[in-house]
């Protein structure tokens, strides 16, 4: 029996063991690309995707607060960072499928799946390459605590599709384009070549997550008659419960399709 895309999603969602989650996406990508380059049509499917994706039993999961911090310019503190990053890439895999499984409800055309599996896909890659700087050091992705909070996002919007995509792509992926060439920077200083070049590779195409979270939540503005600005700062009040605080990337923002307009307004607000 041929597996619907959301049976695809739902495998991913429902394997804990990161390295075989990220296995299990990869594939999936890829049977999708194909079909789709041959013409073939995977059935999209339905489902009712688990409220929180399976974990391993490590990290251990902890409040934000209580993450340990560590300071950047030692060793330490740049496994810790990548441990953190790793952390970021395997909840990104889970919510692209998620977003995959969750809104079957909504009409979208294909390209719409063509643009998450892709993400999904990258996110997977991008943990892979944190895992193999972590396993370069001695470490491995479990070996020190994590943030607890990274899927309450997914929470607070599983009933809103258009807050998902103002929030995780066009809010917190857009983040990743504030942060990731400061990082960058540290990571060349500490003359550590892998993980550059890693982080490198997350920075370049992280530019099209945020490009699909903006492409198809314009789409859907349009389709509704709703002015997409003032939208977008409304679902970022309701559902994004911290702050936009600058330096934004303000060059690769506008190359993934989000104007200033967008993001300065909401700067120095409380949220949430």
């Amino acid at each position: 029996m041929t597996m619907t895309l959301r049976d695809m999603a739902m495998t991913v969602l429902t394997t804990a063991d990161p390295i075989q989650k990220t296995a299990a996406s990869r594939q999936f990508a890829q049977i999708w690309r194909d079909a789709r380059k041959a013409g073939e049509a995977i059935p999209l499917g339905s489902a009712q995707p688990p409220d929180t994706p399976a974990r391993p039993a490590q990290p251990e999961l902890l409040a934000p607060r209580d993450v340990p911090t560590r300071k950047p310019g030692t060793p330490e503190g740049r496994a810790a960072m990548l441990h953190a990053i790793a952390h970021i890439e395997l909840n990104a895999v889970d919510l692209h499928w998620d977003v995959i499984a969750r809104y079957g409800h909504v009409d979208f055309p294909l390209g719409f799946y063509d643009d998450w599996v892709q993400a999904a896909d990258d996110e997977s890659k991008h943990f892979n390459l944190m895992e193999d700087c972590l396993q370069q050091r001695g470490s491995h992705y479990g070996a020190l605590p994590a943030h607890a909070g990274m899927w309450a996002s997914a929470v607070d919007t599983a009933d809103d599709i258009m807050g998902r995509l103002a929030v995780v792509p066009m809010v917190l992926e857009a983040r990743g384009l504030d942060v990731t060439p400061g990082m960058i920077k540290l990571f060349k200083q500490a003359k550590d070549t892998a993980a550059v070049e890693a982080l490198e590779v997350i920075y370049a195409e992280e530019v099209a997550h945020v490009a699909y979270g903006s492409r198809w939540f314009h789409f859907l503005c349009g389709r509704e008659n709703l002015d997409p600005t003032p939208t977008f700062h409304q679902l970022v009040r309701k559902y994004f419960h911290g702050q936009l605080r600058p330096p934004f990337n303000e060059e690769k923002r506008a190359e993934a399709g989000i104007a200033p307009d967008f993001y300065w307004p909401l700067v120095d607000q409380p949220q949430g």
